[in-house]
């Protein structure tokens, strides 16, 4: 489903100035824990990114807020933005607070597989709405 939404954003976000997405994942193999998972993010988003951490303590937002920041972050000239999913064990808070955006998908905890599920459609979903097509219905 990820990459289906992303193939889809591709489409509809390239003719905005949004794109390509492509998911960089990291993995804690030694089991360190949530210093060194910080530490392999840190080395996979690209420097100067506008960086989004999903958390349970972050801002909610509606879709279309959501669409209104990728459209602002792009307009400012910011080339890549970083949406970061923490492990089992979350991230550091003050990874978080290093963001420039936190951001929830509700007060409750959610698998990772499936928050990278919600993030893909929501980011197809705002190119959708910046495009002024049919598939946001609010």
């Amino acid at each position: 489903m990820v990459d289906d939404y992303l193939k889809r954003f591709d489409r509809i976000g390239r003719p905005l100035g949004l794109g390509p997405a492509e998911v960089r994942e990291v993995e804690d193999k030694k089991g360190i824990g949530m210093v060194a998972e910080v530490d392999l993010l840190s080395r996979v988003i690209p420097d100067g990114s506008f960086t989004v951490v999903l958390s349970e303590r972050g801002k909610p937002m509606t879709s279309e807020a959501f669409a209104d920041t990728l459209s602002r972050t792009a307009m400012d000239g910011t080339r890549d933005m970083a949406f970061v999913i923490g492990g089992a064990d979350g991230l550091p808070r003050e990874f978080e607070a290093n963001a420039n955006l936190t951001l929830s998908f509700g007060k409750m905890v959610w698998p990772h597989m499936l928050v990278r599920v919600m993030l893909a459609e929501q980011i197809y979903r705002a190119a959708n709405i910046l495009a002024g097509t049919p598939y946001h219905r609010a």
